[in-house]
């Protein structure tokens, strides 16, 4: 079987890793991957937000298989095109895929749902912020609605800082571009939990949970990125915890999205708050997240591409999804700048002669997946904000982080930074 990845970032890598282990894959393409997708797959240059360029890619290339890895073509609509097409696209239709793409959209679609969410406001003017303000105690969570790059939620101590995050959404001058809705949210504490299942339309089933770090800086401090590193483990929620969770959260979405005409198919990240008042969802993702994608595929035992036909095929409940024992981690090596502005092109020492060519071989512990990377005469250079994600599993945490923190000692660029702390919460 042909299959094709569309995206090019340490998600897709994860993906195509895993793809590359499968008896059925005999062919990966990859539109428009990067250096270290390259040892694995063909890569096709593209733009990942033109419609019209990924179906031509299908087209000519007919896969048997389409995976969409990031948000951005979900947006635009790639699944459908392509199913109206007739080919097999793993992944949640447009509309379905609001979940992500509007925050608005999501949150009133909880209220409808009776999914347990902090309370909030949707604003369209800043004369609205200014009115809804008063009911939110500080801090506040201020959010961009559209699709931000991880990088849309601003805390906020006071009303007028609120007030400010709000401004700059609406003027684009902190995301770079205009925002046509802003949600204003009740500020929760506990602790966060990406929850993951795989859904057909009809069914939910429970893929692995992981717990993602935001800020930049540790201690969990400065401002949000897209994830800094991401760490999964058996013991991450208890089994009664990821019941309720598949029950409450994830079947309830699938149910109500089924009701109100829009089936969704794919998969459904369930971002959490663990709170005083019991679990509450701070945000939907529909699609692998990232950089939670790098750690969980290291633990996936079952061929990932029967996940994917079971979605499509809408076989979920018939699946049985394995997941090694213990623990895996992912810890992000970032350019200097990170998530603000940064230099790109700076040359990458230290990555292995020889990469995996053909990841059939063994299991291995320890994986580079590269997030923003480039080739400058055939050496990997940097090419974005998030470059490395440093992935390894272990039979427990304190084993998986030493694997993946000694690898990253032996890499180095100029700038490079990253957090010395994944995981901490669940070592404390």
């Amino acid at each position: 079987m042909k299959v094709l990845v569309i995206g090019g970032g340490g998600r897709e890598h994860a993906i195509v890793w895993a793809l590359q282990k499968s008896s059925q894959v005999t062919e990966i393409l990859c539109a428009p991957g990067n250096a270290g997708i390259a040892a694995l797959a063909r890569c096709i240059p593209c733009n990942p937000g033109n419609l019209h360029e990924l179906v031509n890619i299908v087209a000519i290339e007919q896969p048997a298989l389409t995976v969409i890895g990031p948000e951005l073509p979900l947006s635009v609509g790639i699944v459908d095109e392509l199913t109206k097409r007739g080919h097999r696209v793993f992944g949640p239709t447009q509309a379905a895929a609001q979940l992500e793409t509007s925050k608005a959209f999501a949150k009133e679609f909880m209220q409808r749902h009776a999914i347990p969410t902090a309370e909030y406001g949707i604003c369209t003017t800043l004369a609205q912020v200014r009115e809804e303000l008063p009911r939110f105690a500080v801090p506040i969570v201020v959010k961009a609605s559209g699709l931000a790059a991880g990088k849309g939620v601003v805390i906020c101590e006071t009303h007028l800082q609120a007030e400010t995050a709000a401004a700059e959404m609406f003027s684009g001058s902190l995301l770079g571009t205009t925002e046509e809705a802003v949600v204003l949210e009740e500020f929760l504490t506990g602790e966060e939990l990406s929850f993951f299942a795989l859904c057909d339309g009809t069914h939910a089933i429970e893929i692995a949970s992981a717990q993602d770090h935001k800020r930049i800086g540790e201690g969990d401090t400065g401002p949000n990125t897209g994830g800094m590193g991401a760490y999964s483990t058996d013991g991450i929620a208890t089994p009664a915890m990821r019941q309720w969770l598949l029950h409450n959260v994830a079947q309830k979405v699938v149910d109500g999205m089924h009701s109100e005409g829009e089936p969704f198919k794919g998969i459904l990240f369930c971002g959490i708050m663990m709170t005083p008042r019991g679990p509450m969802v701070l945000e939907f993702n529909t699609r692998f997240g990232d950089p939670e994608t790098e750690a969980i595929l290291l633990r996936l035992e079952t061929d990932i591409v029967d996940l994917f036909n079971a979605s499509i095929d809408g076989t979920a409940n018939q699946l049985t999804i394995n997941m090694r024992p213990g623990a895996s981690v992912c810890v992000i090596a970032a350019s200097g700048g990170y998530p603000g502005k940064y230099a790109s092109g700076k040359p990458i020492s230290g990555l292995p002669d020889n990469p995996i060519s053909d990841a059939r071989d063994e299991a291995e512990d320890v994986v580079i997946f590269h997030s923003g990377t480039g080739l400058k005469d055939g050496k990997a250079i940097t090419a974005g904000g998030r470059v490395l994600a440093i992935s390894a599993a272990a039979p427990d945490l304190q084993t998986a982080l030493d694997k993946a923190y000694a690898q990253l000692a032996k890499i180095s660029f100029e700038g490079m930074q990253f957090r010395r702390d994944i995981g901490h919460r669940a070592l404390r």
